[in-house]
């Protein structure tokens, strides 16, 4: 069985018979690449339904499952896409953005000081007042009293040595943390085009 202290984690596929009542806004389409694997997986990318129809109108994407839902005018009908996928091959970029989420991501949402997953905000290693810069290599997620115990001083005068030293992530190492990170909610139609790397128990 999962592991408990994954169960809260992990994702929740709801039935498909929900979905008579469900609401629109409730119907976003998982977006494949090309190649059938999600473009992101944290965030996972999803589009709204009525983005989804019009790529479908345009024909830039196939359609791999459908909610129960069906929206229609007075000519046409559509059973809304659960899953879709690019007709093009979108080529991700080696290197994410150096943004706080990403950041938070690579530090897998913890304090690289303590352990702590609250009140987290960032610190530059090597302070800016002694030349320390803006960057993957030197800046960690640290939690609020970690940050301010360690003040302007580096890691080693403050006697504080990071969990893990700070590095430039590539993309895939972004999406493998993400992967841990599964959103509350999964639609069962897209199961097969998701690998949530949940360790199993005997």
């Amino acid at each position: 069985m999962l592991k408990s202290e994954l169960i809260e984690r992990a994702a929740r596929f709801r039935s498909a018979e929900d979905d008579p009542s469900r609401s629109l806004s409730d119907c976003p389409a998982l977006v494949l690449n090309a190649d059938y694997t999600p473009l992101s997986y944290y965030p996972l990318s999803l589009w709204p339904w009525q983005t989804a129809v019009k790529a479908i109108c345009l024909e830039r994407v196939d359609i791999i499952s459908s909610y129960d839902r069906v929206v229609h005018s007075p000519s046409w009908s559509m059973q809304i896409p659960s899953v879709i996928a690019l007709r093009q091959y979108v080529r991700p970029s080696e290197f994410p953005a150096f943004t706080r989420f990403n950041l938070f991501l690579r530090d897998r949402f913890s304090c690289q000081y303590c352990g702590s997953p609250h009140q987290l905000t960032f610190d530059h290693v090597v302070p800016r007042r002694l030349g320390g810069r803006t960057s993957w290599e030197n800046i960690l997620t640290a939690c609020a009293p970690c940050n301010l115990k360690k003040g302007g001083r580096t890691p080693k005068q403050a006697n504080m040595p990071p969990l893990v030293a700070p590095i430039r992530p590539t993309s895939w190492q972004l999406q493998e943390r993400g992967r841990a990170f599964p959103p509350n909610y999964l639609h069962e139609t897209w199961r097969d085009w998701l690998y949530w790397d949940i360790e199993l128990e005997a």
